[in-house]
C-alpha cells in the first residue's frame, strides 16, 4: 500500500507502477445495476438471451463506462492519501475500450503515476490505470486519469 501525505510523496512516485489491485467479479447484477443508474439497456448489456445468440461469447458484455467508474474503487487497493480534505475527479486525457468484459469475468486495476504538480493549491495527479481482463491478453480500459487532491492544514 502507497501512503500519499503530501505533494512531494506523490512525485517521488512518478514514473513508478504503484500498484495491482484484488480481482473483482463483474456479474450481470452489477451490469443492471449500472444500466438503471446510466439509462443505458443496450441490449448487448442486459438482454442474456440475445447475448446468448448473438455475441462471440454467448454473454452480455459491462458498459466501457462501468468499466471506467470502478478505476477509484480499484485504486484504493493499492493506494492511500493522508491528511486529505477532499478529492476531485479532474478528467481523463486519454480512454480506450480494447477488449470486453463479459458477465461473470474479473477485473483488477494497474496504476504508474505519470505527473504529480501542485496546481491551485492541491496535488495534481496523473496517472494511467490499466483494467485486466482475467485470461484476456489486452486490457479491458486503459485510460490517463487526472485527479485532485486537497490536504488538511493541519
Amino acid at each position: 500500500m502507497h501512503i500519499i501525505r503530501s505533494i512531494e510523496d506523490a512525485k517521488s512516485l512518478e514514473g513508478q507502477e504503484i500498484g495491482v489491485s484484488d480481482w473483482i467479479t463483474i456479474d450481470q447484477e452489477r451490469i443492471d445495476r449500472f444500466a438503471d443508474a446510466t439509462d443505458d439497456y443496450q441490449w448487448i448489456h442486459v438482454d442474456r438471451e440475445r447475448a446468448e445468440k448473438e455475441l462471440p461469447n454467448g454473454k452480455t458484455i459491462a458498459h466501457g463506462y462501468l468499466t471506467l467508474s470502478l478505476i477509484p474503487a480499484l485504486s484504493a487497493n493499492f493506494v492511500r492519501v493522508d491528511n486529505l480534505a477532499r478529492a476531485l475527479n479532474f478528467g481523463c486525457n486519454k480512454v480506450r475500450f480494447y477488449t470486453m468484459v463479459p458477465d461473470g469475468s474479473r477485473v483488477r486495476g494497474r496504476a504508474t503515476v505519470l505527473q504529480a504538480r501542485k496546481r491551485g493549491g492541491a496535488l495534481h495527479l496523473t496517472s494511467e490505470v490499466q483494467v485486466e481482463v482475467e485470461g484476456e491478453r489486452k486490457p479491458a480500459c486503459v485510460a490517463e486519469i487526472i485527479s485532485m487532491y486537497f490536504f488538511d492544514d493541519v
